[in-house]
């Protein structure tokens, strides 16, 4: 699309960056933000709002946001940021598609002495509209064996009539709760799990399609969107951020485990 800085990391505050866009010219937007103070960036702070509206100002009809975000504890109390974000969202006119959870596999777990531990962030799936890319990953093994299976209902006499039937495939469409491992790397402090970004970017979005990282951090989001055949935007403020990005989608290296 003319005027957008296609398959590039913009370094810059992404309010700025963002309002730079066409309305309507972002298909998929898969970020992190920084939430509570459980994160640190370099000291750099973000207008939430002015994000929230810019991002759905650029989003296509029909696009997406995937905003994984979890909530700090403060003088015993969760602050429940990242629902009242989901809300706000909500109230500015997206639909709230799906809350998802990323349970985080193989992680070191956090909380009190007084609650059960805790190990898992919020990936709250916004729409703008119906999403019009809905390409659900079936890989969980189902139970039962495949073949064709026939329901039945009991009738008020008790005899049984058949339904309908049913073709049982050897996989399923997954549950709306991911098990991924944390990335583990020393450039930056929470990289995003290539995966997690991998498998956001393949359920909402076609090949050619556009994404976004508002939050681009050390550019997952990017690399993941240009090995499955799609465009990516990043936008950084943070310039060592950025070069890191740019040399993990120049080079290919700076791969982290997953």
């Amino acid at each position: 699309m003319d005027g957008l800085p296609i398959n590039q990391i913009i370094c810059g505050d992404n309010c700025d960056v963002l309002g730079t866009f066409p309305r309507d010219c972002i298909d998929l937007v898969v970020t992190s933000p920084p939430y509570d103070d459980l994160r640190t960036y370099g000291g750099h702070e973000w207008d939430f709002y002015g994000v929230a509206w810019q991002l759905k100002r650029v989003l296509k009809p029909g696009g997406v946001i995937v905003w994984n975000v979890g909530d700090a504890t403060k003088d015993g109390s969760e602050t429940g940021t990242s629902m009242r974000q989901a809300l706000h969202f909500q109230g500015i006119g997206l639909n709230l598609h799906d809350t998802m959870v990323w349970e985080k596999s193989g992680a070191g777990v956090m909380g009190s002495n007084l609650c059960y531990l805790q190990n898992f962030e919020f990936m709250y799936v916004l729409s703008k509209g119906r999403p019009k890319s809905i390409n659900l990953i079936e890989d969980r093994k189902n139970v039962t064996d495949p073949g064709k299976i026939v329901r039945t209902n009991t009738t008020r006499n008790g005899s049984s009539e058949q339904v309908r039937s049913v073709e049982v495939r050897e996989f399923g469409r997954r549950f709306n709760v991911w098990k991924i491992n944390p990335q583990k790397t020393s450039d930056h402090p929470a990289p995003f799990p290539e995966s997690l970004a991998r498998d956001h970017i393949l359920s909402w979005s076609n090949e050619g399609d556009i994404v976004l990282d508002p939050f681009s951090g050390s550019g997952t989001t990017a690399k993941m969107a240009k090995h499955n055949g799609r465009k990516y935007i990043g936008i950084e403020v943070n310039a060592e951020y950025c070069e890191i990005a740019e040399k993990r989608l120049a080079q290919g290296v700076f791969d982290f485990a997953t």
